[in-house]
This record gives structure tokens, C-alpha cells and sequence, in this order.
């Protein structure tokens, strides 16, 4: 099971379910109901996103609720951030090409 955390955000299913998290916790059920997959397939996933140190499980009586940890996001993050600069260039480097095409 991949612990990187790169390596675990590589895959749809686990960064839409993250998404879905950020509005709070839910249960294995409701998340699992938001895609075309066997509960079983999304529970892999939540598993993987938890070993990742992504999500926290919380049980409840016979359901078990899952939470966001976003210290581990932090770490892209980081290491997103020196390639803000990059992007940015390139984004008003557009712009200005646009701008030239069309004045208004």
C-alpha cells in the first residue's frame, strides 16, 4: 500500500474523495454511494488514504466515519509552492498574448 503521499494522490477516486471531505466527515457508505465502484473498492481507497496519514477513522457504533488531515497536504503544498512563481509567469505571459490579439 503506497504511503507516499504523491503516490496517493496520483489515483481519481482517492483526490475526489478527499474533495468530498472537505466539507466534513462522512461515512464509508455516503462516500461510498458518490461513485461507481463496490463499497469494497472505495473502503481499498479509504484505506490507502488512511494509512497515508490523509484521513483519520472514526467509529461509530457499526458505521465508521471519515475525516480530513490536511497536515499531510501540506507537504505538496510545499512542495507546490516554488512552481507558484512559474505559473504565474506563465499565466500573465497569456494574458498579455491575448490582450495583444484582441485590445477591445
Amino acid at each position: 500500500m503506497p504511503t507516499d503521499v504523491f503516490a496517493v494522490l496520483a489515483n481519481p477516486v482517492r483526490r475526489k474523495l478527499l474533495e468530498t471531505l472537505r466539507a466534513g466527515p462522512r461515512s464509508t457508505g455516503e462516500l461510498a454511494a458518490m461513485f461507481e465502484l463496490g463499497r469494497p473498492a472505495v473502503s481499498e481507497h479509504l484505506a490507502v488514504l488512511k494509512t497515508a496519514g490523509l484521513v483519520r477513522e472514526e467509529p461509530r457504533g457499526r458505521h465508521r466515519f471519515y475525516h480530513l488531515e490536511p497536515a499531510r497536504l501540506a507537504e505538496v503544498s510545499e512542495w507546490l509552492h516554488p512552481f507558484e512563481h512559474y505559473w504565474n509567469q506563465r499565466l500573465n505571459a497569456l494574458a498579455d498574448l491575448l490582450d495583444e490579439e484582441d485590445p477591445r
